[in-house]
């Protein structure tokens, strides 16, 4: 209330226009822009190949998350959003996706994760972390906050929504619990998918209008392309679409542009993400993630 959230600070100073746009633009699914882009899956495998040679179990997802995370230390306009008309900078990064807990002729089974991150998490980091959520979520019973207090709601009959309705009135004026807020995935900085998991091309997927998340990115199927080359003569590569979805009132179209351009430029050089950045710009003070879970135990 009053500006202050568990999981954000109202953003003060910014470009009138920025700031007016949610009372033009009250719903997410108003202000959504879609956007793809082609990652050199070629490369990417490369050094996911080389990575594993090393003892380092790296995925595609993982390298596009450590990349987006090491962008929010210089573009931190892209962790943002808007809640109840209002501008708001979150204090953490986390990211939503779905794991396969099982998959049959028959059915596909899923669970959602949301894990948070630091800033300064190198590629390995973030690989560990969505590893240990991964093994947590395949678990014959539901072991992650959303997969519980999802199937508690639903024992329940008509308790499902009256608990949504309560949610967005308490959120809409930033007095919902801290434990909903971490049990949520529609909280969150990013949701991404692997439609290329399930055989699938990207896909350009909707934000959810409940919770606070802003962008959303689905990975496709690699696709082959010709490129041509500075002599003029032409080669063949593998490209990893990918579908993004971002909610463009957040901020300024230049943000949106150095978004893409600082996670390209990451995943062209992953080495790079081995190591924590030098600096982290922010611009409200982050709570720190929580220890990384030892594979060993």
């Amino acid at each position: 209330m009053f500006g202050r959230r568990p999981d954000g600070r109202h953003v003060q100073g910014m470009d009138p226009i920025v700031h007016f746009t949610p009372y033009i633009m009250p719903r997410r699914y108003d202000a959504m822009v879609n956007a793809k882009e082609e990652l050199d899956f070629d490369q990417m495998t490369r050094y996911i190949r080389d990575k594993r040679r090393e003892g380092h179990d790296i995925t595609y997802m993982g390298m596009i998350i450590a990349a987006y995370c090491r962008m929010l230390g210089e573009c931190p306009e892209m962790n943002r959003f808007i809640v109840n008309r209002k501008l708001y900078a979150r204090n953490h990064f986390c990211v939503s996706f779905t794991a396969l807990k099982s998959m049959s002729s028959d059915e596909f089974v899923e669970s959602v994760c949301k894990v948070q991150f630091n800033l300064t998490d190198t590629i390995f980091d973030v690989n560990r972390r969505m590893a240990a959520a991964i093994e947590e979520a395949r678990k014959p019973e539901p072991a992650n906050k959303t997969d519980t207090l999802v199937n508690i709601l639903l024992k329940v009959p008509l308790l499902p929504n009256f608990v949504v309705f309560m949610a967005r009135l308490l959120d809409n004026y930033g007095l919902m619990p801290r434990f909903i807020h971490e049990a949520s995935p529609f909280h969150t900085s990013l949701w991404i998918s692997n439609m290329a998991s399930i055989g699938m091309n990207y896909v350009y997927h909707h934000i959810y209008d409940f919770g606070t998340s802003s962008v959303f990115v689905t990975m496709g199927r690699p696709e082959q392309k010709l490129i041509r080359n500075s002599d003029g003569t032409c080669r063949s590569k593998r490209v990893m679409p990918v579908g993004v979805v971002i909610d463009e009132r957040i901020a300024e179209g230049a943000a949106f542009a150095r978004m893409f351009s600082t996670v390209i430029k990451y995943l062209n050089d992953p080495v790079r993400l081995e190591t924590p950045p030098e600096h982290v710009k922010t611009e409200v003070e982050m709570l720190p993630a929580p220890p990384i879970p030892d594979a060993s135990k």
